[in-house]
Formats: C-alpha cells, structure tokens, sequence
C-alpha cells in the first residue's frame, strides 16, 4: 500500500473494495489475491478500507488487474465493480427522498439534476482528476487525467469502471435503457476520456 502523503489526491473507497469483490465473484480468490499483491495492495484486500485511499494505490489496481487478465476479462471486472459501486451509493449516499424525486421527472430534467450532483462530487472519484459535463452535441462525460488509465497505453478504451458506475445511476434514475460507453480514452492515445450517455 502506498505510504500516506497528505499532498497526493484521494478517491472514495469504493474503488477498491468494490474491485475486490468482482473479482472474487468472476474469478477466485487466489486470482484475486496475486492482483492485489502485484498493486502492492494486500493490506486493501485483507482490511478492506473505509476511507478515502490514495488515487496512486486505485491507479496500480487497474493496472494490475490489466495485466494479469485479457481485455474482455479486465473490462468485465471493472464493468461490474462499477455497477457495485452506483449501488452502494444508491444505497448509502443519495438521499431516498431525492430518488424518488429523479424517478419522477422526464429524462432530461432528471438527468441534469443528476449530474449536477456527480460533478459536485467528482473529487471523490477523479482525484487529480477533472470531470466535466457537456450537453451538446451530444451527452458526454469527459475526465481528464483519469486516474483509472494513467500511463497506460491499450488499443481500445479502459476505464470501464466509471462507465459501469455512471450507467448503474443513470438507469435507476433518469432511464432504464440508459447506456454509457467510453469513446475515447487516454490510454488509446486520446486527450481525455470520454463517456457517451444515451437512452432511447
């Protein structure tokens, strides 16, 4: 585990704890346990953490976790731990009330209040990061300096877990048929990371 150092960036937990238990869902925990020892995150995997961890250690787990499985594998893990993680905070970090509120609404009014709300809070999951909304042409979610691909270099896009998690509050809240893929990505070359928001 990275030594702390109050001057790096911090992300919410969730994007370790959250890893962990996709992994031991579509793998085993052997598998499990080599990933994290090649993050250098064993005391993560063993005493899960509760508070904000340093974006280096969330960094090193998606690295790791790309180089031990395939691409289709990676995605997988990373898709689904997202998924756990729009479902935690459905369930633990945004207020019922406010729920049934967005489920109320039209799509797009919904949508945007939804929004406005992640990009309040998008410190807890870009860290050094930086996240912003654009509405036209179309819906995009772009991050810039993703902590998830950082000096990585793939052929196609690899930060499915924010796409997972951004599809999870999407469809329970503003569009059951809401889909969310990654267009461009860092680690392909791109700029930023780019994440396409559609329903029909």
């Amino acid at each position: 585990m990275t030594e702390h150092n109050p001057t790096v960036a911090r992300i919410g937990p969730n994007s370790i704890t959250r890893m962990a238990q996709a992994l031991r869902h579509q793998h085993d925990e052997p598998l499990t346990t080599r990933i994290f020892e090649a993050a250098g995150l064993t005391d993560h995997l063993t005493h899960p953490p509760t508070t904000m961890v340093d974006e280096r250690d969330v960094t090193a787990l998606h690295r790791a976790l790309r180089e031990a499985l395939s691409p289709e594998q990676a995605a997988a893990v990373s898709l689904e731990a997202g998924h756990l993680t729009g479902d935690y905070l459905l369930a633990n970090r945004i207020p019922k009330p406010v729920q049934s509120i967005l489920k109320l609404l039209p799509a797009g009014p919904s949508s945007r209040i939804l929004l406005k709300a992640i990009e309040r809070n998008a410190w807890t999951f870009t860290g050094s990061g930086q996240f912003q909304v654009n509405h036209r042409p179309n819906l995009t979610l772009t991050i810039t300096n993703s902590p998830l691909c950082r000096d990585a270099q793939s052929a196609h896009p690899v930060c499915d877990y924010y796409a997972g998690t951004f599809q999870r509050l999407f469809q329970v809240l503003v569009h059951p048929e809401t889909r969310v893929t990654e267009t461009q990505c860092a680690a392909a070359g791109a700029a930023h990371c780019v994440f396409e928001v559609r329903w029909r």
